[in-house]
């Protein structure tokens, strides 16, 4: 079943009806779902579809000939191709005038082990095919190749792609399409468990209980997502206990380079490298303080992937108790009661994504381009009037850069009402990003609702939210 996608799908159609020679870029990380939108877009198409592995230039060379030869002329089936030339030479005489899609993908593989292709690749696009109705789909799992030998300035390739399309995790209302029948809670859990990563959506039974799902995903040994990130990290990079480390860290709140450094005993130049790495295979983001954003002090590493901050959050304290076959009492006991506890994050994400969907609108009045977090220190006064600093965040903050204006708020994901403190304190540090920005509207986000004295409040600035209202 194809979910969602559309404005990709709309994408790769507009470059398929144009004339002459196109060249689509489509890369993003593992598990993302690029060959699932590549198999619908091609359906009913004449299409040459490829997947390169790593078995060498020769043995790729021979795959993608014989898939070449099966669409294009099976009469050539016993026919041997000693050159990615001469197989380029038969796909242009006979591709014909209808037009011909050609996809390669997981490129990087055929390509890292032969260095010739992409300059051989360039001599067809710019000799043979610039008039031909050719459309080629470069696709890709390896991000940093995909980036600095395919589309950067000193790829042979640049300047020949006429579109390109990062693919990313599905936003959580399209997340929610693979459970629709769900709650909204539920659905914004499932969202939290996958981090929207299309294969991991894909798993999950639309016809069994959210925590049926999670205990056979997760808590059984036999569990697609049991191992999941040990597999994924070893596909990707080399060290893989250091990087262990250090996600272990960031998934429990640790954020900074030094803070990292320090907790796992490794200088602060390994630790960013190692940061780097991650941040080029789409696990962890930089995230800066939105009204400081030059500001390196107020730099944090956080997962981008909510998968993986849910997975080592519980998996590794419960692998013993799941290798002996009791992952569903361990759930029940020891992860299902903190469930709303883990979402807190995940929720934020999902508040911030909303504003700036409504900011862009013009909603709340302006319009708001960047949304982000903010932290810092503020000053307050306690029972006795004396003078207190402490830490302070505000979870959301859309900001328009046009008149000045922002939009700040607060995210709770519990089993209790937002009360009158929860309400007060937003108001209060509205004046944190007041010298600014012009704080024009304040929004609520809750799970479980608003207390009496906040629900009767009578202001135009104030902005009650459920979580039901996100999924409309």
């Amino acid at each position: 079943m194809f979910i969602a996608r559309e404005r990709e799908l709309d994408s790769l159609n507009e470059e398929y009806h144009r004339s002459g020679f196109r060249m689509t870029i489509l890369y993003g990380r593992r598990r993302i779902g690029k060959s699932t939108l590549i198999a619908e877009f091609i359906k009913d198409k004449k299409a040459i579809f490829y997947t390169a592995t790593k078995v060498g230039k020769e043995r790729n060379l021979e795959l993608f000939s014989e898939q070449a030869v099966s669409v294009l002329d099976p009469a050539y089936s016993q026919a041997r191709f000693l050159s990615a030339e001469a197989v380029f030479d038969f796909i242009t005489q006979k591709m014909g005038n209808e037009p011909l899609i050609l996809v390669i993908d997981e490129f990087p593989y055929w390509a890292e082990k032969d260095e010739a292709l992409l300059t051989i690749l360039q001599k067809y696009i710019d000799t043979q095919w610039t008039d031909r109705n050719l459309m080629m789909i470069l696709c890709g799992s390896a991000l940093s190749f995909m980036e600095k030998k395919v589309l950067s300035e000193k790829s042979p390739l640049f300047g020949r792609r006429t579109s390109q399309i990062r693919l990313e995790a599905f936003s959580y209302k399209d997340a929610a399409l693979f459970v629709p029948d769900y709650s909204a809670e539920e659905k914004a859990i499932c969202y939290g468990i996958t981090g929207g990563v299309a294969k991991y959506l894909s798993m999950l039974d639309r016809t069994r209980s959210l925590d049926d799902n999670i205990k056979r995903l997760f808590f059984r040994a036999d569990g697609y997502l049991y191992d999941e990130p040990r597999n994924f990290l070893v596909q990707e990079l080399a060290d893989v206990t250091m990087v262990n480390n250090i996600i272990e860290q960031v998934a429990s709140g640790t954020n900074t380079v030094n803070e990292i450094s320090q907790k796992i005993g490794e200088n602060s130049s390994t630790v960013l490298y190692s940061l780097e790495r991650l941040m080029e295979i789409d696990l962890i983001e930089k995230r800066n303080c939105i009204t400081e954003e030059k500001n390196r002090k107020k730099t944090q590493y956080v997962l981008k992937d909510h998968m993986f901050k849910f997975w080592y959050q519980f998996i590794p304290r419960a692998a013993s108790v799941i290798e002996i076959g009791h992952g569903d009492l361990y759930y029940e006991n020891a992860v299902k009661p903190y469930l709303h506890a883990f979402m807190g994050s995940v929720f934020e994400s999902m508040c911030r994504s909303y504003t700036l969907e409504q900011g862009v609108l013009g909603t709340y009045g302006s319009f708001l381009t960047n949304v982000g977090s903010w932290w810092g220190m503020e000053t307050i006064s306690d029972t006795d009037g004396q003078k207190l600093r402490q830490s302070a965040d505000i979870d959301v903050v859309a900001v328009s850069e046009l008149d000045k204006t922002a939009v700040i708020g607060e995210c709770k994901f519990k089993n209790e009402k937002i009360d009158k403190s929860v309400y007060e304190t937003l108001i209060r540090r509205a004046s944190l990003i007041s010298g600014k920005y012009r704080v024009v509207k304040y929004l609520f986000f809750s799970l479980s609702g608003y207390s009496d004295w906040v629900a009767d409040r009578k202001d135009d600035q104030v902005v009650l939210l459920s979580l039901e209202d996100l999924y409309r």
